[in-house]
């Protein structure tokens, strides 16, 4: 049977392969929504979108691979952390001037959750543990 939640991660590191593969191809294959929530201070939307896509699929491929793992774990994280701000232009927009019929129901859950997707890409990276604690125990004699 295996130890330390292994069977768990593997859930983890399985669903957020499907997710980012899923949301990559969507990048590369109907790119206009995502262009809408690109903020205006970023340089070359069409571009940008177009890299973000093709990073998703990137780390989702790289998490299946056991020397990769942890690498993609971390880089997955920081795309999270790197993505908020259209997460949240997406929100103001959306609420704000009614571009889409998705409502505080979706964005709000979306940008409290984030933090959570971070610590999710680091945990199927093997970049963190859970439940969090010394990685070594001290054996008393």
């Amino acid at each position: 049977m295996p130890r330390n939640g292994t069977r768990g991660r593997a859930a983890a590191r399985a669903a957020l392969i499907c997710f980012y593969l899923i949301a990559g191809v969507a990048h590369l294959t109907v790119p206009d929504g995502f262009l809408r929530v690109v903020p205006e201070w970023v340089p070359f939307p069409e571009f940008t979108v177009l890299a973000t896509g093709l990073c998703e699929i990137a780390g989702a491929l790289a998490l299946a691979v056991p020397r990769l793992r942890r690498a993609a774990g971390i880089a997955l994280a920081l795309y999270a952390v790197c993505v908020f701000p259209a997460n949240v232009k997406h929100a103001i927009d959306g609420l704000a001037y009614g571009q889409n019929a998705l409502g505080w129901w979706y964005h709000l859950p979306r940008l409290a959750l984030q933090p959570a997707i971070v610590w999710w890409a680091l945990f199927a990276g093997e970049a963190a543990r859970w439940p969090p604690g010394p990685r070594w125990r001290r054996r008393d004699s």
